[in-house]
């Protein structure tokens, strides 16, 4: 059987066995080689020969080699060399006179090697061979290849699958090499027994992960690929000892951040478990809207109808309540009625300075006109040097101050305000019980410590010194008149910031004396217009802001002051060498207003370009006291303001001063009440919830990339994130419109203060999608691939938490507004109705 063919004037054809023999080439004649024969399952025949006989060249096939049996397998086969049951191949080229006329023989096929065994251990460089051989010269075909099987004894499956063969060596059934046009024998057959479920191949072997095997056989092909649609994309298929037997292949998610069974983040499988993106959207948004309503009703019956309705004050509350906004001085506090002061007050020297740790609270060491002749000079000296050492803040305050700007600013806010106290009531209790009054005249006044006292402003931006007489002076034209003080300067409080606008503060004492020629309502009412109109004066856009002040002045105030013949105008005092000053009101008569020199007689001191170019600092050397559009200066007093007045002309000159934080200033700012405080209150309480929740979310989502993440996102500003909805919940609920709205604007801050983390989140998820979405290397990459498609909506909860805080932002404004203005009527554009409300 498998006998190559011999031609009588051709060349031979190979042994056929597990392979066909390659035809034999000569002269022009074909000659087949030997047929295919043999069970592959069970190989127990001998090769075939191939060749010439008529040439002497005839070849042998290969033998036959049995280890083991059926009965008796072999536990252990361990190979260390070579195993040969080859075919022969033709002898080098005859020397014969025939050589011309005779083709070469052809090779032999093959034999069989058949093993009864367990395991196979085929060490390096081993061979296990059942080869064809060779054809001879010229034209013999190759010998087929043999026959190779191994029949595997209890075969092993599940988890109690051991490898059947350790190959490191070569298994060879390779075909023979035809000579010159002789033709290669086809390749033998290597097999195995039929492997059970999961496995495939010869030495019965695992599928290949992510196929599975659920019938018996050893080809390849039966192992199918697992269905794609049961695998999700952030998982890839897992090693299973004995093969898949099932369709449901197993998996693993590509990270232990991912749940299983669907590799979800923690904040997926949140929204998966209530029902997917839209039915968890719709969900969350009737669950805010729901606890808004309820934390709606819990404030208005916790909080009351203070913040509701307007005051209703009593004739002793008046005098605080109705100088808006809501300001009480902290010398009102502490200290006793005005009233009886203000028959003996001569003369309010103000603090320079915004009682900053850049610019601290000073006093100018000379004496102002009114009180020379109340002091003397050189002590006076001494008492400003006292005064000012101590009102100068230490290095590591302003330290902690900026440590605390860069971190977290509301925290730096309060820390200033605290400082801001301590200072003052370390000056105030210098002045009442530590220093001696040395610098009075009046003996009476230096025993009894009552001839200095400081007082300030709510903010405790401004500070001042009221000098008041001793009683023993005997001076018949002291105290003078309130008329005799005429230019009278009163200087705002604040800023022109968010947390500090500018506000006209009226004591006790300021009111009695305003009291000598306006009447305490009209006062009252021209205090709580004007406020009204400051909130909304901004620093670094006075330009703008200020204009209507100016012109609400001209139109509304004066209309009801000039009535008592009085008349207030805007301006700037105090200027500092760093170029600060403070802004406030000129209080002057009427008539002495009517009999000033215009502005035209004075054109000729300082021009237009001037002023335009020119600071405050500047032009106040030409013109002491500019008045509005109908006088210059003061002919009529000796005594100058220092600064100057403010009109629609002299406005242009002023310079705006910036810091690093006014660009908040377009997010942050004081504005005009627009009513609707429950509808406000209500909307703030839905953001204020819905800002918590995604800012839990979109942490939960940071997470789920990284540990690092989270920290970046949570920590990049301490506590920016966390601590809006306390300060929130604080503000909503706090009793007083003044204490609310202070509140509140410290929660705007911590709004504002997260804006950061939210945009350094959109920063940090930009890059870190976009460096996955990029990565091609490796099947883990590729998997990373996929979850970069799958997540190609990340942005959504950073985005929406963004617009929601700034959405939060004008809304807590305009309720600052409502709790602080809550009579409409002063912003009446008639100034009628204004003054008969």
């Amino acid at each position: 059987m498998g006998k190559g063919l011999i031609s009588s004037n051709g060349a031979g054809g190979g042994g056929g066995h597990g392979g066909k023999g390659g035809p034999g080439f000569f002269n022009g004649h074909l000659t087949e080689g030997g047929e295919e024969y043999g069970n592959a399952d069970l190989p127990c025949e001998l090769g075939s020969g191939g060749g010439n006989s008529t040439s002497g060249g005839t070849t042998t096939g290969g033998g036959l080699i049995v280890m083991g049996s059926m009965e008796h397998p072999l536990s252990r086969l361990e190979i260390f060399g070579s195993m040969r049951a080859d075919g022969e191949s033709s002898k080098s080229i005859m020397e014969s006179q025939n050589v011309d006329v005779m083709g070469g023989s052809g090779g032999g096929s093959g034999g069989s090697l058949l093993f009864f065994l367990q395991t196979l251990t085929l060490g390096n460089n081993s061979l296990l061979s059942s080869s064809g051989g060779h054809g001879g010269q010229p034209g013999g075909g190759g010998g087929g290849g043999g026959r190779v099987h191994f029949d595997w004894f209890n075969i092993a499956t599940g988890d109690e699958y051991v490898p059947m063969a350790a190959v490191n060596g070569t298994i060879l059934t390779r075909g023979g090499t035809g000579i010159d046009d002789g033709h290669d024998g086809k390749d033998g057959t290597l097999t195995g027994k039929e492997c059970p479920k999961g496995l495939f191949g010869v030495f019965c072997e695992e599928c290949p992960i992510g196929t599975y095997k659920d019938v018996n056989g050893s080809s390849e092909a039966l192992c199918i690929p697992c269905p794609p649609e049961e695998l999700p994309h952030r998982a890839a298929y897992t090693f299973v000892r004995g093969g898949v037997t099932k369709p449901s292949c197993p998996y693993e998610c590509i990270s232990d951040k991912y749940h299983m069974p669907h590799c979800y983040t923690p904040l997926e499988d949140l929204i998966y478990a209530l029902g997917g993106p839209w039915l968890f959207g719709l969900l969350l948004s009737g669950l805010l809207v729901l606890l808004a309503l309820v934390l709606s009703v819990a404030r208005m019956k916790f909080v009351g109808t203070d913040e509701f309705s307007g005051p209703t004050p009593t004739p002793h509350e008046s005098q605080i309540d109705h100088s808006f906004p809501f300001l009480e001085s902290l010398n009102e506090v502490l200290e006793t009625n005005r009233t009886e002061e203000s028959q003996s007050h001569v003369h309010r020297l103000y603090f320079m300075g915004s009682n900053t740790f850049n610019q601290p609270w000073h006093l100018p060491h000379s004496p102002p006109d009114e009180i020379t002749e109340l002091v003397y000079a050189d002590a006076f000296i001494k008492f400003v040097d006292e005064i000012n050492s101590l009102a100068a803040y230490q290095w590591w305050e302003g330290s902690v101050y900026s440590i605390l700007s860069l971190f977290a600013y509301p925290f730096a806010w309060s820390w200033q305000q605290w400082c801001r106290k301590k200072k003052f009531q370390q000056l105030r209790e210098f002045v009442r019980s530590e220093y001696d009054h040395a610098c009075l005249r009046s003996c009476r006044s230096r025993a009894l410590y009552e001839g200095l006292k400081v007082a300030a402003t709510p903010d405790l931006m401004v500070a001042y010194v009221d000098f008041f007489l001793g009683g023993d002076e005997k001076r018949p034209d002291l105290p003078p008149r309130l008329q005799q003080r005429f230019p009278m300067c009163i200087i705002f409080g604040g800023a022109g910031s968010y947390m500090a606008p500018y506000t006209l503060h009226s004591d006790n004492l300021l009111t009695s004396l305003m009291g000598q020629v306006v009447p305490a309502t009209i006062w009252y009412r021209l205090v709580a217009g004007l406020n009204a109109q400051l909130r909304t004066v901004r620093q670094g856009r006075l330009h703008s802001t200020l204009m209507p002040v100016i012109t609400w002045l001209g139109t509304h105030a004066n209309y009801g002051l000039s009535l008592q013949g009085v008349q207030v105008d805007l301006a700037w005092f105090q200027p500092t060498a760093s170029g600060y000053y403070q802004l406030g009101l000129v209080v002057n008569s009427v008539d002495e207003v009517a009999h000033t020199t215009p502005v035209s007689e004075f054109s000729n001191t300082i021009s237009i370009e001037q002023l335009r170019t020119n600071d405050v600092c500047s032009y106040r050397q030409y013109v002491p006291c500019l008045g509005n559009s109908q006088y210059t200066h003061l002919s009529s007093t000796d005594r100058r303001i220092n600064g100057a007045i403010i009109n629609s002309f002299t406005l242009r000159c002023l310079k705006n001063q910036k810091d690093v934080l006014f660009p908040l200033s377009f997010v942050l700012r004081n504005t005009r009440p627009v009513g609707h405080q429950d509808l406000v209150g209500l909307i703030i309480s839905i953001l204020l919830l819905g800002d918590f929740s995604l800012m839990l979310l979109t942490l939960l989502q940071f997470y789920s990339i990284s540990l690092g993440a989270f920290l970046v996102v949570l920590l990049i500003l301490p506590l920016a994130l966390l601590s809006p909805l306390p300060a929130g919940i604080n503000a909503l609920f706090s009793h007083g419109p003044r204490r609310s709205a202070g509140l509140a604007r410290v929660y705007a801050l911590w709004n504002v203060t997260s804006v950061v983390n939210v945009v350094v989140a959109l920063i940090y998820g930009s890059v870190h999608y976009k460096i996955q979405s990029t990565s091609d290397e490796g099947a883990q990459n590729f998997h990373a691939l996929n979850f970069s498609t799958e997540e190609s909506g990340w942005w959504l909860f950073p985005t929406t938490l963004l617009l929601c805080k700034c959405v939060q932002a004008p809304m807590v404004d305009w309720h600052i507004a409502n709790l602080e203005i809550q009579d409409r009527t002063l912003y009446s554009k008639d100034p009628a109705k204004f003054w008969e409300s």
